[in-house]
């Protein structure tokens, strides 16, 4: 039997690595081998184990410990599975898989993402064999354009005229860029991809350089992803001694070295020109635009940028035809779409599902609905550039124009789930504090108004808003989108007008009544003890660092607002439910 460790970096994170190096130092039988996986995408029940028998997964065990691995390693020696039957995951858990469709993350969780032959194993390097076998670059855009790939990094921009206009472009020397600058809070997409399976990268930027004539490949890749950088490494190298890399790939006449660039984590370079600059060795700043980079990108010469999600659709899309892909989806947005669904949700991870399904199914159904069974707010799409859809649009489908209908966008699939007790002033002011601090500065509108903004944000969370604010927040929010030069800019604005758009009321709380509906923020909310439901246990009193809570052995207390700091000690202590926010 064959035990396989989850080692993604959630997996590392939750324990992975100690149950590997506990199950290494049991498994002595030749029986019994002992191997590595990327993330399957369930990060609320890491650490994970499979056991397999053959190619047929056995059992999926849960949210393991050290301690299991010596049950572990019985089951795998015996095959009897009583020995971790409480680690085996619920039916109920496996639906989280069984409810999506999977492209882009077929072999995550599933293959050794440091060894080649089982990524060939799996049909894989297939897709670019046949390409440079038997299709013409011609070829190849053709049926990414029957595909209706659009451009996964969030503005959905069809992938067939980005690679068409690199290679209609004049000139030898061409470039094929991967944007891996993955920045958004809340989003791990393209890392686990990475993590997970770096040969089905490299495989669709292959495909991707043969199309439009590149002879040179550059992963931009943040360096706060250090497994994904060194798995990457690997692949590469392996890919290389394989002769699917470098010079004559499988013997053919078209040739292509890939490298790796590790960026220094600037939001703004996930824009393409600024990241051409970063690669350039300048500062990340955007371009102007026109030129395009297919015209005019890396050193000037004709380059195609595209973000991990997309290159990894690309050699299914060649395997099984333009028309499979395009069978899936909506009318105006093909195929699957991979997120990231973290937040006040029950189960928390990666899903990908095809594009036409609803937000409830998502965060229902997969997603297993919201934390402690409270009342679902709102849910923020597209990351600091996106927008907050409330729970009325709950039903929307999730494609590029339904989306961008309820004020937020796609994006590269950040979703953060928000239940009632999220104040949407502060959820804003949290963006926009973002995108403020990771304005590269170039332009006025973005450098001075988002400060502007957040300047009017802190006010209002303050208790200090005023008659106005919520136009003057409108005004700079529309000036912004106006006039700056990039993407990062001209989306600054969305959370601010999304949570105005659909949460006004608490934004006229905050100014009018100085108070704040989810009790979150601070100066506008006061601790008091619910005399009828204190048991007077002190647990308070001796909890609270400002002493402002007074009171004796089993009588009521009482606390003092004028010493009170608002630290909230006191209501996570109690046990009775007494202390409340008004």
């Amino acid at each position: 039997m064959r035990i396989v460790v989850g080692s993604g970096s959630c997996g590392i994170a939750a324990g992975a690595g100690k149950v590997y190096s506990a199950l290494e130092a049991l498994v002595d039988n030749s029986n019994v081998t002992l191997g590595v996986t990327g993330c399957i995408g369930m990060c609320y029940l890491e650490p994970i184990v499979d056991l397999y028998e053959g190619d047929a997964l056995r059992a999926r065990l849960v949210r393991v410990a050290e301690k299991d691995a010596e049950n572990i390693v019985k089951t795998a020696q015996t095959g009897d599975l009583s020995f971790v039957e409480n680690l085996i995951i619920s039916a109920d858990d496996e639906g989280f898989l069984s409810q999506q469709t999977r492209i882009a993350l077929r072999h995550c969780g599933v293959i050794d993402p440091t060894d080649i032959e089982d990524y060939m194993s799996t049909d894989g390097y297939k897709a670019i064999e046949k390409v440079l076998t038997t299709m013409t670059p011609e070829d190849v855009i053709e049926t990414i354009k029957v595909s209706g790939l659009a451009g996964r990094g969030g503005a959905g921009f069809p992938t067939w005229f980005k690679w068409n206009a690199a290679r209609q472009s004049k000139g030898e020397e061409k470039y094929l860029i991967c944007n891996a600058d993955e920045g958004d809070p809340g989003a791990f997409m393209d890392r686990a991809v990475i993590e997970s399976d770096p040969h089905n990268l490299i495989e669709g930027m292959l495909i991707g350089a043969y199309a439009i004539g590149a002879k040179e490949a550059v992963v931009y890749v943040r360096a706060e992803y250090p497994l994904a950088i060194k798995r990457l490494e690997n692949a590469i190298a392996r890919a290389k001694a394989k002769g699917l890399l470098g010079q004559n790939i499988l013997g053919t006449d078209f040739s292509c070295e890939m490298r790796i660039k590790a960026g220094a984590g600037a939001f703004v370079c996930g824009e393409e020109t600024a990241l051409i600059e970063s690669l350039e060795g300048s500062r990340g700043m955007p371009r102007l635009k026109p030129p395009f980079p297919a015209q005019c990108g890396y050193w000037q010469k004709p380059s195609n940028i595209n973000n991990v999600e997309t290159f990894a659709n690309v050699p299914w899309i060649l395997l099984n035809g333009g028309e499979a892909f395009a069978a899936m989806g909506t009318e105006n947005s093909k195929g699957t779409k991979v997120f990231a669904l973290t937040g006040k949700i029950k189960k928390g991870g990666l899903v990908e599902i095809p594009m036409g399904m609803t937000l409830r199914e998502v965060i229902y159904n997969i997603g297993g609905g919201i934390k402690d069974d409270k009342e679902f707010k709102a849910v923020q799409m597209g990351g600091p550039s996106g927008g907050c859809i409330p729970k009325e649009l709950l039903d929307t489908v999730i494609d590029y124009k339904a989306l961008g209908a309820t004020g937020a966008i796609m994006g590269s699939g950040g979703m953060v789930v928000m239940d009632e007790s999220t104040c949407m002033v502060s959820m804003a002011k949290f963006f926009l504090d973002f995108t403020a601090k990771e304005s590269c500065g170039k332009c006025v509108p973005c450098r001075i108004g988002t400060k502007r903004m957040l300047e009017i944000l802190t006010r209002i969370t303050d208790g200090e808003g005023k008659e106005g604010d919520i136009e003057l927040l409108e005004e700079l929010c529309n000036a912004i989108k106006d006039g700056a030069l990039c993407g990062l800019g001209q989306t600054a604005p969305n959370p601010v007008l999304t949570t105005i758009r659909y949460f006004r009321h608490e934004y006229e709380a905050h100014i009018n009544d100085k108070k704040c509906p989810a009790h979150e923020c601070t100066n506008l909310i006061t601790y008091v003890i619910d005399k009828d439901k204190c048991k007077g246990c002190t647990l308070c009193a001796k909890k609270c660092p400002a002493e402002a809570i007074t009171g004796t052995l089993k009588n009521p207390h009482e606390i003092d607002i004028n010493k009170c700091i608002k630290c909230g000690q006191c209501r996570t202590v109690c046990k009775f439910g007494a202390v409340e926010t008004i």
